[in-house]
């Protein structure tokens, strides 16, 4: 059974439809690309899956279970954690803070817990901070835990917002453009950081990049998306080649 599997999506936004028949499958420890032209449907694909938005047909199963219609929160609770195209950051929060709040769906101590300071709380709470110092670790940004998030240069934000997703311990991680603005010195030590967390982890991650290097240095398989429809899937060699992605996407100067 695959790990992620979407059948058959399809969605409209009024009478436009963005996405058309669209079908995937992650199997665990698997890396797999979604590249396509700007305006393509590619950061809908993933807010359709991660339950932002509700498929107009179609289904999504993690792990065999249907997850369509549940809300953000308890799809990241189920499994699938994520980043987003433009950050999704919080100018009064600390580095620490944002990723002990991804670690809230963690804690079960509860609303007695949360009144009184239980041991079992202090013991949760204990656990959730040692384990977001241990993703800020992962990713290089420990050192700036108590920092003002917006006082982090670019590069460091983009890696603060990995650690949140990671802290959410997903079984997919969804990358949306994570080198996106980065200078060729924060691209590198992205793609080493994201190659270390698959291979130490054994993590399954579904990324989407316009920088086609990044694409085919990390990805086992990519899909190309066109005008909301799946035009091209296979090995990064088999997409370089083939004609329709050629046309629609790379350019034959790309190829050459």
């Amino acid at each position: 059974m695959s790990l992620l599997q979407v059948e058959k999506m399809t969605h409209y936004f009024g009478g436009l439809k963005a996405v058309y028949n669209y079908n995937l499958q992650i199997d665990p420890g698997q890396i797999k690309g979604l590249i396509g032209p700007n305006g393509a449907g590619k950061s809908t694909i993933f807010n359709l899956i991660t339950g932002i938005y509700k498929p107009t047909e179609g289904d999504i199963r993690l792990e065999g279970k249907s997850i369509v219609g549940y809300k953000p929160h308890q799809v990241a609770a189920m499994g699938l954690g994520r980043t987003f195209q433009n950050m999704q950051l919080w100018r009064h929060m600390t580095v620490l803070e944002h990723v002990k709040m991804a670690r809230y769906s963690k804690l079960r101590y509860g609303l007695c817990g949360a009144f009184f300071g239980t041991a079992k709380r202090r013991r949760e709470e204990a656990e959730s901070d040692e384990k977001a110092h241990y993703f800020l670790n992962m990713f290089g940004v420990d050192p700036l835990a108590d920092q003002n998030i917006f006082n982090l240069p670019y590069g460091a934000q983009r890696r603060v917002e990995m650690a949140r997703a990671m802290a959410t311990e997903p079984k997919v991680l969804f990358l949306d453009e994570p080198t996106a603005g980065m200078n060729p010195e924060e691209l590198g030590r992205m793609v080493a950081t994201i190659r270390q967390v698959h291979e130490e982890l054994g993590l399954a991650i579904f990324l989407i990049e316009h920088r086609l290097r990044v694409v085919m240095e990390l990805c086992e398989s990519i899909q190309t998306l066109v005008f909301g429809e799946i035009i091209a899937e296979g090995t990064p060699e088999e997409i370089r080649s083939n004609p329709k992605v050629i046309d629609a996407y790379l350019g034959k100067d790309v190829v050459e």
